[in-house]
């Protein structure tokens, strides 16, 4: 137990020393203050792609992209929903059979209060399951 105690102390120190070592480098040495800023690397990368004009880039990603939904004369039929789709339904529901369970007449509680019998139902799962396309068992 001596051992350890005294293991500690400099674990602390190493850890210490070590920390203070990563932060003791000056900004300067990090970041240099001649670098280039940074609306001169942005513009570079343009020129290095063979566009001189960066202003032109910005038009060019302003522009539609040719699939105008405005003025409703885009094919969107493989986005939107259609009556045909909502009928046709690709995941069917495994049947979830009602059950029936009576429940014969019995005396509840503390005080024996008399209870009739009554008929109850409920679902077999207690919630919906889908079945896969293709998958039998769908109703």
């Amino acid at each position: 137990m001596k051992r350890s105690s005294a293991a500690l102390p400099i674990a602390l120190l190493i850890s210490a020393v070590l920390t203070a070592g990563c932060a003791s480098t000056s900004a300067d040495k990090v970041i240099p203050k001649d670098g280039p800023t940074m609306d001169e690397v942005y513009e570079g990368h343009f020129e290095s792609m063979g566009r001189t004009d960066v202003d032109a880039a910005r038009q060019a990603l302003q522009q539609p992209i040719g699939r105008d939904v405005q003025d409703g004369t885009a094919d969107l039929a493989g986005y939107t929903r259609s009556a045909h789709d909502e009928i046709e339904t690709r995941f069917s529901r495994v049947s979830n059979p009602t059950l029936v369970m009576f429940v014969y007449p019995h005396l509840a509680g503390r005080d024996e209060v008399p209870v009739p019998g009554y008929s109850t139902s409920f679902p077999m799962y207690d919630r919906h399951h889908y079945a896969l396309p293709g998958e039998a068992g769908a109703r």
